[in-house]
C-alpha cells in the first residue's frame, strides 16, 4: 500500500522568502555599491578623473627645434636640414614585432643592416619611443606605407629634417658629424630641451658649438583618438631654431688644399695671423661624414676603420709629428732673445757635430757639410750642424722655456675639442716620463725638432701666425660670428684670445724674418722654387725622420718602404711685408720639404692672394714646369 506524501507549503513558503530577502539585499548592496562608485566618480573623485580622462584625450607633444645652418666665410652652406620622410616603428604599439618587420620587407625593399640598426636602437630606447627602421623613402615607398598604413599598428611615416653635409669629407674634420643620442649622452644633456630630439652634435664645429646649433624645445597640447592619432591641436608653443654659423673657413682654399695632396697622406692649416681665424684646416684623406647621421653601416664602419691611411684621424689637430728644420727659426730667435748668440755669429760645420769629449757623431743632412755659416745661412740652408752647437750652449731648460711662448706643447685653444697638446720636453717631464736623466745629446736633436719633440699642424701654424703677427700670439678660430634668428641682436662675434711673446729686440725678429724670407727668395734658399712673381713669401722646410738611421749607415729613399720615409714639412706666411695668411703643411712619409710639401703651401697662398688672371699666370707656370720635369724623366 503506497502511502501519500504531502508538500509543506509553509516551510516551502517560509524558504522562497528568505531566498528573496537575500537576493532582494543583495540587489540594493550591489546598487548601494554602483551608487557609491557613480558618486565618486561624478561627484568625490570628479576632478582626478577628469584629469585621467584628459590624458588619455589630450597629450603634451614636443616640437623639437630646427638645427642650426653652418656657412663658410664666402656664404657658402656647409651642414644644412634636407626634408626627408623615414618609416617609423613604435614597439610598444607592435603586437607581434617579428611578423610586422617580415610582412614591411614584402612591401619594401629593408635590408639586413637595416634591421640590425633598429635591433640596436630597439634595446637602447623606451617602448613608447618610436624607432626609424628605413630612412630616406622615395616617393614610391612612402605612397605604399600610406595606402597599407591601417594593416601595422604603431607603423608610421615621419616627416623630418635630416642634416646633410654637401662638401662631405673636404669639410668632414671640421665640421665633424651629428648622430643619434646615446645612452651615455642622455646622462649629461638637458632632458627637458632635449625631449623630441633624436640627435646631437658628436665631433668637430658640431660638437663644439651644440648649445648653440641645438635651439630650445617646443611644445604643443593635441587631442588624440583612440589610436592615438592627432585629432586637433589644442595649444602650441612654437621652439626656438638653433643659431646659425659663420665661420671663416674658405671652402675654395680647403678644396685647393685637399686636392693638392694628390695621393699624399696629410694635413694643411692656413690662419689669418691679424685675426687668427682659421682659413684652412684640411686633414687628408677625409670620410663622408653623411654616412654617420643616422647609423654607419657596419660594413661601411669597418671599411673606414681597417683603411691604413686612417681617414677617420684628424691630423691638423691630433697629429703629432716631430716638426723638423721648420723649428730652426724659432730656436734661432730664442738664442738670439736670451743673448746667447748674434745674428752674424759663424759656426763651421763639416757635416757633423760631436759634443766634447765623445766620440759621437751628429750628423748634418748635407754629408760634406755646409763650411762657414752664419744664423741666416743656418736658415736658409737648414744646417743642422748650427742648431746642434747652439741647442748645447743653451741648454733644453731655456730652450724649453722659450718655445714655449709660442705654443708649443699645449694646446693652442681652438674651438673645437678633442686638440692634442704636442710635447715640448724638458728634464722634469723625462724624470716623470721615463724615469731617467736628461742627456746632452738629448738637448742636440731637439735643436733640429727631432727627439722627443711633437707638435700639430695647428700648433705649427699658430707658431709662424704669431711670429708673422709680430709676436702676438692669437688663439685659432674656427668660428667668426653667430647668427642668432630668433633676437633683435642677431649677430655675435667670436672673440679670440690674444697672448704677447716677450720681445728683447725687434731687430732679431726682423732678422729672422730676412732669413725666412731668403728660404724661398735667396738663391740658396731650400724652398726657392716656389718663390712668385707677385709677392714675397718667408718660409721654411722641413724633413722629419721617421726612421732611425745607425751612426755608420745611409739614408736611401728609395730602399726603404714608403711608411719609413720622412715626413715633408714647410711653414710659411706672406706677403711678407704685411702678413696675410700663415701656413703649416705636412705632408706624411713624404720626403724632402721644399719639393713635396712647399708646393701644396704655395698653392694655397696663390689661391688666397693672387687675382684671377695671376693666378691662371701661376697654373700654367707649374703646369709647363711639370711637364719639362716629366720629359726629364
Amino acid at each position: 500500500m503506497l502511502k501519500t506524501q504531502f508538500k509543506d507549503y509553509l516551510v516551502e513558503s517560509q524558504l522562497f522568502l528568505g531566498r528573496a530577502v537575500i537576493a532582494g539585499f543583495i540587489v540594493t548592496l550591489c546598487i548601494g555599491l554602483l551608487t557609491m562608485q557613480m558618486m565618486n566618480l561624478q561627484i568625490t573623485g570628479h576632478d582626478h578623473y577628469v584629469t585621467l580622462s584628459q590624458d588619455n584625450r589630450v597629450k603634451l607633444v614636443p616640437l623639437p627645434p630646427v638645427r642650426g645652418l653652418i656657412y663658410d666665410s664666402k656664404g657658402v652652406i656647409l651642414a644644412q636640414n634636407q626634408p626627408t620622410y623615414s618609416l617609423e616603428v613604435t614597439p610598444e604599439q607592435v603586437g607581434d614585432m617579428d611578423a610586422t618587420l617580415a610582412e614591411l620587407s614584402r612591401l619594401i625593399q629593408i635590408n639586413e643592416e637595416q634591421l640590425t640598426r633598429f635591433q640596436r636602437l630597439k634595446s637602447q630606447k623606451r617602448r613608447f619611443e618610436s624607432i626609424p627602421l628605413k630612412i630616406n623613402l622615395t616617393p614610391d615607398e612612402v605612397a605604399i606605407i600610406a595606402v597599407n598604413r591601417h594593416r601595422f599598428p604603431g607603423v608610421d611615416i615621419e616627416a623630418k629634417l635630416l642634416r646633410h653635409y654637401p662638401l662631405a669629407e673636404e669639410t668632414a674634420h671640421v665640421l665633424g658629424y651629428v648622430g643619434r643620442i646615446n645612452e651615455r649622452e642622455l646622462e649629461i644633456i638637458d632632458n627637458s630641451n632635449y625631449a623630441g630630439t633624436t640627435h646631437i652634435g658628436k665631433n668637430g664645429v658640431e660638437k663644439a658649438y651644440e648649445d648653440n646649433l641645438h635651439g630650445k624645445v617646443g611644445m604643443q597640447r593635441v587631442e588624440v583618438n583612440a589610436t592615438g592619432r592627432t585629432i586637433r591641436v589644442l595649444e602650441k608653443q612654437q621652439p626656438v631654431s638653433g643659431d646659425n654659423l659663420h665661420l671663416h673657413l674658405d671652402t675654395g682654399l680647403q678644396k685647393i688644399a685637399m686636392d693638392a695632396f694628390g695621393e699624399e697622406i696629410g694635413a694643411a692649416v692656413a690662419i689669418n695671423p691679424k685675426t687668427g681665424g682659421v682659413l684652412v684646416l684640411a686633414s687628408k684623406p677625409g670620410f663622408n661624414p653623411n654616412l654617420f647621421v643616422e647609423g654607419i653601416s657596419t660594413s661601411d664602419y669597418q671599411a673606414l676603420q681597417s683603411s691604413p691611411d686612417n681617414p677617420l684621424f684628424n691630423r691638423t689637430i691630433r697629429g703629432q709629428y716631430p716638426p723638423g728644420s721648420t723649428l730652426k727659426p724659432f730656436v734661432a730667435l730664442a738664442g738670439l732673445e736670451t743673448g746667447l748668440t748674434s745674428f752674424p755669429d759663424k759656426t763651421f760645420c763639416p757635416g757633423y757635430y760631436s759634443l766634447p769629449n765623445h766620440s759621437h757623431r751628429y750628423r748634418d743632412w748635407k754629408k760634406s757639410g755646409h763650411g762657414w755659416v752664419d744664423m741666416n745661412d743656418s736658415i736658409v740652408q737648414s744646417c743642422d750642424v748650427y742648431y746642434y752647437q747652439l741647442a748645447n750652449e743653451m741648454g733644453v731648460t731655456k730652450m724649453q722655456e722659450y718655445l714655449a711662448h709660442f705654443g708649443f706643447g699645449s694646446r693652442t685653444g681652438i674651438d673645437l675639442g678633442a686638440e692634442l697638446p704636442g710635447l715640448l720636453p724638458s728634464k722634469e717631464w723625462k724624470r716623470r716620463r721615463h724615469d731617467k736623466p736628461w742627456y746632452p745629446g738629448e738637448t742636440l736633436i731637439m735643436g733640429i725638432g727631432q727627439g722627443y719633440f711633437l707638435s700639430t699642424p695647428l700648433q705649427l701654424a699658430a707658431a709662424t701666425a704669431a711670429f708673422a703677427n709680430g709676436g702676438v700670439f692669437k688663439a685659432p678660430r674656427i668660428v667668426s660670428h653667430i647668427e642668432h634668428v630668433n633676437t633683435e641682436n642677431g649677430r655675435e662675434e667670436i672673440d679670440t684670445i690674444n697672448r704677447n711673446i716677450p720681445k728683447v729686440s725687434q731687430e732679431n725678429w726682423q732678422n729672422i724674418d730676412l732669413s725666412m724670407t731668403n728660404v724661398a727668395e735667396g738663391i740658396r734658399g731650400t724652398a726657392k722654387r716656389i718663390r712668385s712673381p707677385y709677392y714675397r713669401l718667408a718660409g721654411k722646410t722641413g724633413t722629419a725622420q721617421v726612421l732611425t738611421i745607425k751612426q755608420d749607415e745611409e739614408y736611401d729613399e728609395e730602399k726603404i718602404s714608403k711608411k719609413n720615409r720622412d715626413h715633408a714639412l714647410f711653414v710659411a706666411y706672406a706677403p711678407v711685408e704685411d702678413p696675410q695668411i700663415a701656413v703649416a703643411v705636412i705632408v706624411e712619409n713624404g720626403g724632402s720639404g721644399g719639393s713635396v710639401a712647399a708646393p701644396i703651401a704655395k698653392k694655397i697662398m696663390d689661391a688666397y692672394l693672387l687675382d684671377p688672371e695671376q693666378l691662371k699666370e701661376e697654373q700654367l707656370k707649374e703646369q709647363r714646369l711639370k711637364e719639362q720635369q716629366d720629359n726629364q724623366t
